[in-house]
């Protein structure tokens, strides 16, 4: 959430960092109401002031009330509720306009609303003209993955892994869990699929994006999108002690999503699905290290790009193309030679205090001192499964079988699927 005080304080600011990223803000409307939420908290105020003055000289004075005074306790009273609905129903349409409004991008951030404004940063070394076989022909031949029962189970964009398909994804959640826990230093969270409204709206997906996610009308509780939500929500409305910062957290849930969005888009396969596997990481930092810890991240999700051996690239993206809660963000896309193409299987992304704000979470940095708000940090770790599918039609062989690489061998058992 945008600090309303940093909007009023500076709002040519803010309404230029948000049509960077394609709003048309509404910052005019957002000074109009925040005036008069504070020419209402001060009549509120002066009327307070007023019946404790009178209610004060009747106790000094150990009397009752007279007449005049009791009809005018009863008019202030009446005031201050009138006062206090109107303040209301003022403080109601700023939440309602200032919730939607994205964060502000970073100033590095480059300027552009769609994805061809966004920066190639970097690529690995490895082949990009090789071409294949897509994951959707490979997979039903080799009987680990089964399309039509997944549309016969759930309909369109679900599937069934199966055999060696099932072991695979197994395997490369377990495989990265280990090296963001082992290596990188996370703690490993198994966290509720199911959260809270609040929780929901904490993380920044409501009520923008209520469309898009899986909700039960029975409990009001949503389905997950990612493990950002769950993991963004463990320190909802708490202060962290002082020097218990870093936070650094890594969970592999499903992630649901109804995929409105994509209506028409990579209709074949597995490559946008409305439940899939993901290894998310989380951070809460000092505001002063969330740069380089962004880059940190980065890092880690290239790791596994790299002992996997898949040729990758890192993008940074435009401001129109940045996540919601994004003040910065980089994907991470692998080479997909039977799709011929490239698949993002990881965003990581500087929240700055946009959700900690939402969230209410702050932290002290030394005892005896104010709180202040940490920045958040999260990032795919990565994403199933299109790593899966990466893995399946990089490692094809001219025989029809799968080389599986030498880091997940371990994990599955056998070092390649063979044709049936």
């Amino acid at each position: 959430m945008l600090s309303l005080e940093q909007i009023v304080r500076d709002p040519d600011k803010f309404r230029a960092a948000l049509v960077r990223r394609g709003e048309n803000p509404p910052i005019d409307r957002i000074l109009e109401l925040d005036s008069s939420r504070k020419a209402l908290i001060q009549q509120r105020d002066v009327d307070r002031a007023e019946r404790n003055t009178v209610s004060r000289a009747i106790g000094e004075e150990k009397r009752k009330p007279t007449p005049d005074e009791i009809v005018e306790m009863r008019e202030t009273g009446d005031r201050i509720k009138a006062v206090e609905s109107d303040l209301e129903g003022v403080q109601a349409e700023l939440d309602a306009i200032v919730l939607p409004l994205p964060n502000t991008p970073l100033a590095d951030v480059p300027d552009g609303l769609d994805a061809k404004s966004n920066v190639i940063v970097r690529t690995s070394d490895g082949a990009t003209d090789r071409y294949g076989s897509a994951h959707w022909d490979i997979g039903p031949a080799l009987g680990i993955l089964d399309l039509e029962a997944g549309a016969s189970i759930s309909g369109a964009r679900f599937y069934v892994m199966k055999g060696k398909g099932a072991r695979l994804q197994r395997a490369l959640a377990a495989w990265m869990l280990d090296v963001h826990t082992e290596e990188h230093g996370y703690t490993e969270i198994d966290p509720p699929l199911l959260v809270r409204p609040e929780t929901m709206q904490g993380s920044g997906n409501l009520p923008k994006f209520a469309d898009n996610l899986y909700h039960d009308d029975e409990t009001n509780l949503w389905l997950i999108p990612t493990a950002e939500v769950a993991l963004n929500a463990l320190h909802q409305g708490q202060i962290i002690d002082p020097g218990v910062l870093p936070l650094k957290y890594v969970a592999q849930t499903p992630s649901f999503r109804k995929e409105h969005a994509a209506a028409g888009r990579d209709v074949r396969g597995i490559k946008r699905v409305h439940q899939f596997e993901k290894v998310e990481m989380f951070r809460f930092v000092e505001p002063e290290t969330s740069d380089a810890v962004l880059e940190e991240m980065v890092g880690e999700a290239e790791t596994l790009c790299k002992r996997l051996g898949l040729t990758y690239r890192v993008l940074k993206l435009c401001a129109g193309d940045i996540g919601f809660q994004s003040a910065k963000t980089y994907d991470i896309e692998v080479w997909s030679p039977g799709s011929a193409e490239w698949l993002e299987v990881s965003s990581i992304s500087t929240c700055t205090d946009f959700q900690a704000r939402r969230n209410n979470t702050r932290y002290r940095p030394e005892a005896g001192v104010s709180t202040r708000l940490p920045h958040t940090l999260n990032g795919s770790g990565l994403a199933l499964p299109r790593m899966w599918i990466a893995v399946i039609e990089n490692g094809l062989q001219e025989d029809g079988s799968i080389v599986v690489p030498e880091v997940l061998v371990p994990y599955t058992g056998w070092a390649r699927i063979e044709t049936l």
